[in-house]
């Protein structure tokens, strides 16, 4: 699995650099800014470009900025970005063409080896991996006339879980369920919110998108 990597702070881009390459993913390009990742996803075309939000000149959003105009430019390529802190509009965008590959993780949970490349790896087939920080907070945030208040508070609590990325097992066991009884719940939760069977469409990711659009 191939790997654009964007870091400005020397010793995280390195350390990150190990960790992947020490996981069989292969880093194609190591870059400190914005304009270098779209160079380098434009170049590559890697599986997968993981993204610090805040990048040089300004540490604002330019790189989630530059991770969007490198997707344009090279559709398939997926998205993991990392953040100091939840910031909701920028999550919004990320998820906004509804496509899948995409995540937004905390910086914390990198320290979290296991969890981290089962994100990035998650990304990089096409599904999701959403922060359990950033899940919590914009479920928060939920509108009360949404169409996630169809959904019973289990079904909320499955769809938080699939939010953050984890399997039917994952949230079998997290909530200690019965795999049969969590596919049961998954699809109620697609019925109700109107997520037809559809050869273009991913279904799973179309409810975590629902749920953050909210």
């Amino acid at each position: 699995m191939r790997v654009v990597l964007a870091e400005d702070l020397t010793l995280l881009r390195e350390g990150l650099v190990r960790l992947l390459r020490d996981n069989d993913f292969e880093v194609v390009a190591a870059v400190s800014d914005g304009d270098a990742l779209v160079r380098a996803v434009v170049e590559h075309e890697p599986d997968i470009a993981v993204v610090d939000i805040r990048l040089p000149p300004d540490f604002r959003d330019e790189g989630l900025r530059a991770a969007l105009a490198a997707r344009e430019r090279v559709p398939k390529t997926a998205i993991l970005v990392v953040s100091q802190y939840v910031e909701h509009a920028y999550a919004a965008e990320l998820l906004a063409d509804r496509g899948g590959g995409v995540g937004y993780l905390l910086k914390d949970r990198i320290m979290h080896v296991g969890e981290f490349v089962d994100a990035v790896r998650r990304v990089a087939a096409g599904g999701t991996a959403l922060d359990p920080e950033v899940v919590a907070q914009l479920f928060a945030r939920r509108r009360e006339d949404g169409p996630l208040e169809r959904l019973t508070p289990r079904e909320r609590e499955v769809l938080a879980l699939m939010a953050e990325g984890r399997s039917n097992a994952g949230i079998a066991e997290a909530l200690v369920l019965s795999v049969g009884a969590v596919e049961k719940h998954v699809q109620s939760i697609l019925g109700k919110l109107d997520l037809l069977q559809s050869a273009g469409d991913h279904r799973r990711v179309l409810a975590v998108l629902a749920y953050l659009q909210q």
